[in-house]
């Protein structure tokens, strides 16, 4: 008889003995993930995520098809209307009718080389010292990579005073001072172009101390303690220990020294405008884009001839970087 009032009456089994605990609620089911971020997060991530982006697109990669596409054409700068189509004219002028752009490509390879040969070793002779903790390393670390957070302008300005013919710091010192016999350092086009790199390399000394001593940072003490153990002095430790484990911080330098070599227009800029034997890529792109006689169209050619240059750098850089990601 029970057990057929359980079955005409199933609504009795939900009903809670008296007495006994009330039935427990069936918890919902999960409606989706809860939102981590509010819509002001997400207004906010967007506007600090997408204003640099389309600053970037615009000012970079926008200026950099828009001067790919002028190369091809012959514009004063003035409406649109007169842009017009020439081909490859402005390559063809510049490869044989410019007397200025072989020089300045020979002056961008000796700036490669300078800075290649000459700051860069005393940068890592300087990291390598540095890193042996020795007194006051931090000051004298600050000291080294100070001229690399002064502007290059600011930079070309107090050199421009040492080079002076008459009151500058070398003059005086070697007695080149006096009339009849001024050296002038900035003037002469067979001292300019050397005048300008000592500043350059002053510059990118400490830079490159800084870029080799954090590769030092990241060598393996025990490397040293083995060699050492061994019997090696410092310098056979550093050639055959320490050197060779610097190679991702040599490529490093490699790449950074050669866009050095190709951006530089600062110093020289500030010291004669690039006239009179300081001829550069960048000056000559300056001179015909915003000069006297505007010709945006030739300048372009000249900037993309320097940007094939860079990406012909830059593009196995991060071809051996990727596969190096990929192996790691």
């Amino acid at each position: 008889m029970s057990i057929e009032t359980g079955i005409q009456n199933p609504e009795a089994a939900a009903v809670p003995p008296p007495g006994g605990a009330p039935a427990q609620k069936k918890k919902r089911a999960p409606q989706g993930h809860n939102r981590l971020l509010t819509r002001r997060d997400r207004v906010t991530l967007g506007l600090m995520a997408g204003v640099p982006t389309i600053l970037h697109v615009a000012l970079v990669w926008v200026t950099a098809l828009a001067s790919v596409a002028l190369a091809f054409t012959t514009w004063d700068g003035i409406g649109f209307d007169s842009i017009k189509w020439v081909g490859l004219q402005n390559f063809k002028q510049l490869f044989t009718d410019n007397p200025q752009f072989w020089p300045a490509v020979e002056h961008n390879i000796v700036w490669f080389v300078v800075l290649i040969l000459i700051p860069t070793p005393f940068g890592l002779f300087l990291a390598v010292q540095l890193d042996k903790k020795i007194r006051f390393t931090r000051i004298y670390q600050t000291a080294f990579f100070l001229p690399v957070v002064v502007s290059l302008a600011v930079t070309g300005f107090v050199w421009q005073l040492v080079y002076n013919p008459d009151t500058g710091l070398i003059n005086s010192l070697i007695g080149a001072n006096k009339p009849g016999h001024y050296i002038d350092w900035i003037g002469n086009p067979h001292l300019n172009l050397w005048a300008v790199l000592v500043a350059a390399s002053w510059r990118h000394t400490g830079y490159m101390m800084i870029l080799y001593l954090a590769g030092l940072k990241g060598v393996d003490p025990s490397l040293r303690e083995a060699s050492a153990l061994d019997g090696a002095n410092e310098w056979q430790t550093f050639k055959n220990v320490i050197f060779p484990t610097l190679r991702p911080t040599n490529t490093v330098v490699l790449v950074v020294t050669i866009i050095e070599a190709l951006r530089a227009f600062d110093l020289v800029f500030v010291f004669n405008k690039g006239a009179q034997g300081t001829e550069l890529l960048s000056i000559l792109i300056t001179n015909n884009i915003i000069g006297e006689s505007s010709r945006i169209g030739y300048g372009s050619a000249i900037a993309v001839v320097l940007l094939v240059i860079s990406l012909a750098v830059i593009i196995p850089y991060l071809i051996a970087t990727f596969r190096k990601e990929r192996r790691a």
